[in-house]
């Protein structure tokens, strides 16, 4: 401790200060007491600023002495012995990450759903204990259900059940999902105010290990190409980016026909009645757009204009009667300068069959470029098959460079000779017409095209968390048959990916998906002779952020095994 003074233009101010080494490396020091004015300690320790000086030094060498008695007793003596093995199966490191999760699980009030369904069944084991660990598993390292049960017993806390019964859990889990989702969401208004009024809907499928259909399970369109029987999912999400609700139907099913049976449930279990239904082309039909312009509902929903009839598709191509969106100024694209970055919208009333809509095509320079080039390399790859005569076709690949190569047959006598391949040249212009276009179609025929355009924008979240599942939580492929508990294991990574959600959002959205999880996942402790944990990770950004945002810490140099127990109460809100 030393003392140090403040002057300003008609005082002087003593401190006691501390210095110390901040977390860049670099010495600094904090004021830890202030002494008071000259003037104010002149009169009782003057009369000369010699002698004032000479007790506050005083002061700073008896605070010295107190803050290093403090620190001793915080002091944890620990001994240890070069000559001593290890014992037999001693566990040293446990896994710490799933605290940060765990304090999301509980403000859902997840564990008072899970008394509720003990209080239902009145079995005995402890299903609250197993639903967390799985969704804390299946967020730092996920597995199949038996090696999730190893992967918690190295947690900070131990699993209270046994294997088996986790398998029977999830039978109540899968019977009960819809149940759970209607709590989550009724809980959710805890933490803040739900964006309900924007719901994104989409549709994804999941493959199995397996070679023949079985229940659910069923031969369809994989969104991976694979040959093996699949089920699809359609989730809800809101307008903040938040998994509202989902539903599993079997893989030959037409996807749209998903809809009206989870839209339902929201509109009964969860009293969402007033929203903006937002999906893509896919799950737009004419009878999905009624669906959503009943009661207090209305739709935005992609359009693809190659589908469009020829006089509308006219309309949307031509490069006349656009506006930019950010000031309405009327425009002619094929005036705008190469490098333009702004966005440029036309409209019209648009009634396909009897339902009165609102056709909104914008144009984006920007993307235009993107899709310019990336064709242009795809027709590179087309010349060089051309070259060297290796052509194969993808036929589930749209972005095949082989769309481009042409086939003319050569005839003699009537006959064909030989088959000719040429680059398709019409069919590249004619893909480059479409080039930064984009198209929408809506009911709200009044609403700014600036407020229409937003809410479509915010569709590709939907997409990127499916992307999340799939593979950072790697909901796929799925090992288990019984359809009850596969509906068990998409529950589990729908509430992880509901929790993940709220962590990143109340990160601010700062951090990648893998800086978040990778963080998580190296969160781990050292058990120091069972007198307390060391941390094992970097302290960073990041883990000040969680902390801040969790309302625990766990990056002290050691952490006793009070203290620890302390932060397990904290993480789960209990002081």
């Amino acid at each position: 401790m030393k003392v140090t003074t403040s002057k300003s233009k008609n005082s002087e101010s003593f401190y006691i200060a501390k210095s110390y080494i901040n977390n860049k490396g670099k010495s600094t020091s904090v004021n830890v007491r202030k002494l008071g004015t000259l003037k104010e300690l002149f009169i009782e320790h003057g009369p000369t600023r010699d002698d004032v000086m000479k007790w506050a030094k005083e002061e700073a060498r008896l605070e010295t002495i107190k803050y290093k008695k403090e620190q001793q007793a915080k002091a944890v003596p620990i001994t240890f012995h070069s000559d001593q093995k290890l014992d037999y199966n001693q566990q040293v490191l446990y896994r710490g990450g799933y605290l940060f999760p765990q304090a999301y699980y509980y403000r859902l009030q997840l564990d008072k759903t899970c008394r509720k369904l003990r209080d239902k069944y009145k079995f005995k084991y402890d299903i609250n204990a197993i639903l967390s660990d799985l969704i804390y598993a299946r967020i730092l390292d996920p597995t199949s259900k038996r090696s999730s049960y190893k992967i918690a017993s190295e947690f900070l806390e131990k699993p209270s059940y046994q294997l088996h019964d986790l398998y029977r859990s999830l039978d109540v889990l899968g019977n009960e999902a819809d149940f759970i989702q209607s709590e989550v969401y009724k809980n959710s208004h805890l933490l803040g105010k739900r964006n309900d009024k924007i719901l994104y809907y989409d549709c994804t499928n999941y493959y199995f290990e397996i070679e023949q259909e079985d229940g659910d399970k069923k031969y369809g369109k994989s969104k991976e190409h694979r040959p093996n029987p699949i089920i699809q999912m359609g989730m809800f999400m809101d307008g903040d980016g938040i998994p509202l609700a989902f539903s599993l139907f079997p893989g030959n099913a037409n996807e749209q026909t998903s809809l009206r049976p989870l839209e339902t449930k929201v509109l009964q279990d969860f009293g969402c009645t007033k929203f903006i239904y937002c999906s893509d082309a896919g799950l737009g039909s004419e009878s999905i757009k009624r669906i959503n312009h009943a009661g207090e509902r209305a739709f935005i929903v992609t359009q693809s204009i190659k589908k469009l009839n020829k006089e509308d598709k006219k309309w949307a191509l031509d490069k006349n009667g656009f506006k930019r969106v950010s000031d309405d100024t009327p425009v002619n694209l094929s005036e705008i300068p190469d490098d333009d970055n702004g966005l440029y919208y036309k409209d019209e009333p648009y009634t396909p069959h009897t339902l009165h809509q609102r056709l909104i095509v914008t144009y984006s320079p920007k993307y235009a470029r993107y899709q310019k080039s990336i064709r242009e390399a795809q027709v590179e790859r087309a010349e060089k098959m051309l070259q060297t005569g290796n052509i194969k076709k993808e036929r589930k690949n749209p972005n095949d460079p082989a769309r481009f190569i042409g086939k003319v047959a050569a005839t003699e006598d009537g006959e064909i000779a030989k088959i000719h391949n040429y680059l398709d040249t019409e069919k590249i212009e004619l893909e480059a017409l479409y080039d930064g276009i984009y198209a929408v179609t809506t009911d709200l025929l009044d609403d700014d095209v600036k407020d229409i355009l937003k809410v479509s924008e915010g569709r590709w979240e939907i997409e990127e968390y499916f992307r999340i599942m799939k593979t950072d939580f790697e909901a796929r492929p799925v090992f288990l048959h019984d359809d009850i508990r596969i509906k068990a294991h998409f529950l589990i990574c729908f509430l992880a990916l509901v929790i993940y959600r709220y962590l990143e959002k109340d990160l601010g959205d700062v951090f990648s998906c893998e800086t978040l999880l990778d963080k998580l996942r190296t969160m781990n402790f050292a058990d120091i002779q069972e007198q307390g944990f060391i941390p094992l990770y970097k302290r960073d950004k990041l883990t000040d952020a969680l902390h801040d945002a969790c309302g625990f810490e766990t990056d002290y140099k050691f952490i006793t095994k009070s203290q620890m127990k302390n932060i397990q109460k904290k993480s789960k809100g209990r002081e």
